[in-house]
């Protein structure tokens, strides 16, 4: 037999045709590749398998279980489809025994029927409107138009029904038709011989036929051919939906500003150092009482559009929600927002503040007369009380002042509030000796219990000088000027701490201890500037005082750097870490300053002859351990030695820099070594004077135990003696310890350069500080303010008492800590902090609004106050609460009155011709309940079990969903159809 293929006839009759055209029915059209690509997805997410175990008789958690989502694109000659698919996580779903027996139709017909899961308050759409807990959507891509088409609407149909066939599917499939915001799905189901369609109807005003129960009971009836004979029992389940909205008899959230106050007209502002808590508007829009009427039989409730049984205060079940406002305006969030814009101003403190001609000619005039003042022959004060950056301060003070009262930012008395809330030790008199108590509130009790935060996000002790200029900032920032006051401050700020500098003033509210590296950069800065002016106090005191004893002597001397017997051998070579950059170079003049007779006396023991002549010992303390020289029998003497250079942050890392820049030739080796180096040869030049005639052994013994070894030896007359030497690391050639102990000269540590000067770190902080832009300032001080904003939440948390809030600030602390420990932070993640700040704070102004309108505190009994706690924070975290006891519970019972109030305000705008016919419809025995509101959602759901299409097919079941608002009446349907015999 021979088979031919679709030939043109006329090419094979004409003789000189050669080309035949042929049509090859076997190539796949684009609408079978479709199908294909559909049977591909389903056979890779394994869906092809037989679904119809039995279903569990628990409650599915639809709500709060986990839902697993994924997608895959599809192509439809040029339109993209997006298939995913949506299935429930079982916790059980591992069971044996009835979990897996077989039931007589797919799990996602079970579902259809059961009653568990009605109205879950949270889940996808097609989960709430039929119920089930896996299926498949077909919907278009984000750049393709919406199926509107009716032929197009069937051929998808027609591909999902091709498709669940041929792959023996019995999960649910849907296409997403019409308009994206209409929600309009159409689906089938496909089992062993049992089919459902899934369709739905969409309008805009609900009809007024179908308003109503027995409207909506004929479409259902009609639409499953209902006439088989006896009729089978249809379930009902109501759920009608409450909105309280009117909140007009509730107080205000916050306190009304206080206009008496230096501060006042702002709203939730007190005091300077008090961060504002709370939102300026109320964070509770709308609250949703959902009132269930579950498992009704068709007949046991009569509602039409004469009369309804259906009394919301006498539903058995009630259901609570609330909707809150989505950004309101909270001032805790708006001051750590307007802080964090500031990092994006790129303008300097000179180019915000601005200064005329005129300014700027009396800046040169005055200052030029300040200079001049060095250059007259007969000063008013001595030469050496003056400095010209004393006298340029204080040209500058008289220019800020001039300024301030003409168009400063600030006014005087709220700079002065701020400065006397920075400086509280200002209202003193500055002859006083301040340095008894000069940091009297460096640390509170308050910080004290919370020791370990200001470390974690390396922010500054809590009421420390750099936590309360934060604070200012932000407040100054927020409702005092903005930008130009916050420069303003600062420039007022760094002039009072040059001030301090220069008359030898310690700064308030600092750790009197060196910089902590803990700590941020800015408050780094300010100890060290507290540090210089210390050190320089200490060398004042020496130089001005021409007799002191001994006793007060020693209590002024630096006390000596030592290595204890647990010293690592790496620190001892490379001398203590901090030590400054500058502290070697050659070009340094300047002497360290101490009492140079301390503990010397003239006695013999110390005095000795070398080469001829005396040798006087000099910068002694005390005798270590009564140790001898190991050359004589002399005291070894601990001298008096310098205290290292104490370093900030930036400094470190530029020595590191410097370091390992200087690479690994032998030049660079050399002048990295005498760089480490600098204060082991202080610290030799001190022990050399001190003790006359000692050696290096000496020297290590006191400095570096580990690295002399004593060992027991026999000697001739067997006795036994301690011998000691140097351990091998000493004695490595080129060792820099042995080096250095060569050219160590017996200098005292009160005429040795100085290892820290002073006046040149205090100049190089007061220049750092000077040249901060806002922007750079914003940056130093946001962990501040961040340690602040945590502080203020907990506070206001502990007094509410909210787990959520309380879970949620250890997760940001951790969080930002790991942020704010980097040099460099991510400020795109910072913001994901305080944004989630700013939502613990909204959580917080959400309690107390609810608090207030559900009136915690008239509570009878303090079991009644924990039970409302407790119903508050579920309102926060779940997306709806089962109120206790429904309408006639305690929680009931205030939910009802809430409604009450507003119905008779509301009742107090009408006219009196509608409160008579209200009056009437009550007499005339109306049975809607007037304490609530017309509902503002109704949904209904009618299912039944009945055979389809004819009365010998199975029993299959069937289901309608109603949703009736003001806006839009839908109709949801599963109808199930025995395809055995058809």
């Amino acid at each position: 037999m021979i088979i031919f293929d679709n030939v043109n006839m006329a090419a094979v009759t004409d003789p000189e045709s050669e080309v035949f055209e042929i049509t090859d029915f076997t190539t796949a059209s684009e609408w079978e590749r479709f199908v294909s690509r559909v049977e591909e997805v389903l056979n890779e997410w394994k869906l092809t398998g037989n679904s119809t175990r039995k279903l569990s008789k628990e409650k599915a958690d639809y709500s709060n279980g986990t839902w697993e989502e994924k997608s895959q694109e599809i192509n439809f000659v040029d339109f993209t489809f997006s298939m995913t698919h949506y299935a429930l996580v079982q916790e059980n779903e591992n069971d044996t025994n009835t979990e897996l027996e077989e039931a007589p139709f797919p799990l996602a017909m079970q579902d259809l029927l059961c009653t568990k899961n009605d109205f879950p308050p949270r889940a996808h759409c097609l989960v709430r409107w039929y119920g089930i807990r896996e299926f498949v959507v077909i919907s278009p891509g984000p750049n393709v138009e919406a199926i509107i088409s009716e032929s197009k609407c069937n051929l998808l149909l027609s591909s999902i029904s091709v498709s669940l066939v041929n792959s023996g599917c019995q999960v649910p499939m849907f296409v997403q038709i019409q308009q994206k915001w209409r929600r309009l799905y159409s689906g089938e189901c496909q089992g062993h011989g049992v089919h459902t369609e899934f369709e739905m109807v969409h309008l805009r005003k609900v009809p007024s036929q179908y308003n109503h129960l027995s409207g909506l009971l004929d479409i259902f009836k009609s639409k499953t051919g209902y006439t088989i004979y006896p009729l089978p029992p249809i379930n009902v389940a109501i759920r009608f939906t409450y909105i309280l909205q009117d909140w007009q008899q509730h107080s205000w959230p916050l306190q009304p500003p206080d206009f008496d106050n230096l501060l006042g007209g702002e709203v939730g502002v007190e005091e300077f150092g008090k961060l504002p808590f709370g939102a300026c508007e109320e964070t509770i829009s709308e609250l949703h009482l959902s009132t269930t009427w579950p498992e009704l039989t068709e007949g046991t409730v009569l509602d039409n559009d004469v009369y309804s049984d259906l009394d919301p205060l006498h539903a058995p079940h009630w259901a609570l929600r609330i909707k809150t406002v989505e950004h309101p305006q909270c001032l805790l969030g708006d001051l750590l927002t307007d802080l964090f814009k500031l990092r994006g101003r790129k303008e300097t403190t000179e180019e915000i503040l601005g200064r005329g001609s005129a300014e700027e000619e009396g800046k040169d005039s005055t200052i030029s007369s300040a200079l001049s003042r060095l250059t007259e022959p007969a000063a008013p004060v001595p030469i050496s009380k003056l400095s010209v950056s004393s006298m340029v301060h204080n040209a500058r003070r008289h220019i800020q002042r001039h300024r301030l009262n003409d168009e400063s930012p600030l006014g005087i008395e709220e700079l002065n509030c701020i400065l006397q809330y920075l400086f509280p030790d200002a209202a003193m008199d500055k002859t006083e000796n301040q340095s008894a108590q000069p940091n009297s509130y460096g640390k509170s009790q308050k910080d004290q219990n919370t020791d370990d935060l200001f470390i974690q996000l390396k922010s500054a002790p809590v009421e420390s000088l750099t936590h309360r200029l934060a604070l200012c900032m932000c407040l100054v920032n927020s409702y005092h000027g903005g930008l130009r006051a916050v420069a303003y401050l600062w420039q007022e700020f760094v002039l009072e701490l040059r001030y301090r500098w220069e008359n030898n003033y310690q700064i308030c509210g600092l750790q009197e201890e060196l910089p902590d590296l803990r700590c941020c950069l800015l408050h780094q800065k300010l100890q060290m500037l507290n540090c210089c002016i210390k050190r320089k106090q200490a060398r004042d005191n020496i130089c001005n005082t021409p007799e002191r004893s001994s006793e007060t002597a020693s209590q002024n001397v630096h006390q000596p750097t030592q290595f204890t017997a647990t010293a690592s051998s790496s620190q001892i070579t490379a001398g203590s870490p901090g030590k400054s950059l500058d502290s070697w170079s050659d070009s340094e003049e300047e002497f360290f300053e101490c009492l140079s007779d301390q503990g010397d006396t003239e006695t013999p023991s110390m005095r000795r002859e070398k080469d001829g002549s005396k040798t006087r010992a000099e910068g002694r303390m005390h005798p270590c351990n009564n140790m001898t020289l190991l050359n004589s029998s002399e005291l070894l003497f601990i001298p008096v030695t310098q205290e290292p250079a104490p370093m900030t942050e930036d400094l470190l890392e530029e020595q590191s820099e410097i370091l390992a820049k200087l690479g690994t030739s032998a030049e660079g080796a050399q002048l990295r070594a005498r760089m480490q180096s600098a204060c082991l040869l202080s610290d030799m030049e001190s022990f050399k004077a001190a003790n006359p005639g000692s050696v290096l052994e000496d020297f290590v013994r006191w400095y570096s135990p580990r690295d002399f070894l004593e060992e027991e030896i026999v000697n001739e007359t067997s006795q036994t003696i301690l011998k000691g030497q140097l351990s091998p690391r000493m004695k490595i050639p080129g060792n820099i310890w042995v080096e250095t102990w060569e050219n160590a000269k017996a200098v005292p540590a009160h005429r040795q350069r100085r290892l820290f000067d002073d006046t040149r770190e205090a100049e190089k902080v007061l220049h750092f500080l000077e040249v901060q832009k806002p922007a750079d300032l914003s940056c130093h001080l946001l962990p501040c303010i961040i340690h602040a904003a945590i502080l203020k939440l907990k506070e206001e948390e502990a007094s509410e008492n909210i787990p959520s809030v309380k879970n949620n600030i250890q997760k940001v602390t951790v969080q930002a800590s790991k942020l704010l420990q980097q040099f460099n932070p991510d400020y795109s993640n910072l913001q994901d902090c305080i944004d989630f700040l700013i939502a613990m704070e909204m959580v917080i102004a959400q309690y107390r609004s609810l608090k207030t309108k559900f009136a915690i505190a008239e509570a009878e009994n303090e079991e009644q106050r924990e039970n409302l706690r407790q119903f508050l924070n579920s309102l926060l975290e779940d997306p709806e609460v089962v109120v206790s006891g429904a309408g006639h519970g305690k929680i009931g019972g205030i939910i009802h009155r809430l409604f009450v109030n507003v119905q008779e305000s509301a009742n107090l705008d009408k006219e009196p011709g509608q409160k008579k016919n209200e009056e009437r419809k009550l007499t005339e025995g109306d049975s809607k309940n007037h304490d609530f509101p017309s509902p503002a959602g109704r949904e209904i759901l009618l299912r039944t079990c009945i055979p389809r299409p004819a009365p010998y097919s199975k029993s299959l079941p069937q289901r309608l969903f109603c949703v009736l608002t003001r806006d839009e009446f839908r109709l949801v349907g599963a109808f199930s159809s025995d395809t055995s015999f058809f």
